[in-house]
């Protein structure tokens, strides 16, 4: 291969690597956001957060550290587990509006002066 070749090859790789990095850093504040949120976490919640950060800064990974694409995999699961979790918490919260009797009405808008 030409040197202009392998310089696009480098620059493309550069560009895919950096991409990876941004990605895993945003699935990263995502997972935390989404714990903070939760609270108490339980086993399972807090299996998973803990071992999905600790994975992603451990040395040793399924593929080389510059790949982050094993890294945002186990993120992503995690966030998804996680979100799970948040959505049943949710589920399980008592509802903060006054229950409304069947047909009744909502109070008319008042116009903007």
């Amino acid at each position: 291969m030409s040197r202009e070749a392998w310089i696009a090859v480098i620059v493309a790789g550069a560009i895919v690597l950096v991409g990876a990095v941004i990605g895993t850093v945003i699935l990263l504040v995502r997972v935390f956001r989404v714990r903070n949120q939760l609270g108490e976490l339980g086993f399972g919640g807090k299996f998973a957060f803990y071992g999905a950060v600790i994975f992603t800064f451990f040395p040793v990974d399924l593929l080389p550290d510059p790949i982050y694409l094993d890294d945002m995999g186990v993120l992503g699961l995690a966030l998804l587990y996680l979100n799970s979790l948040l959505r049943r918490h949710q589920e399980r919260l008592p509802s903060t509006l006054p229950p409304q009797p069947r047909g009744a009405r909502r109070p008319a808008r008042q116009p903007r002066r």
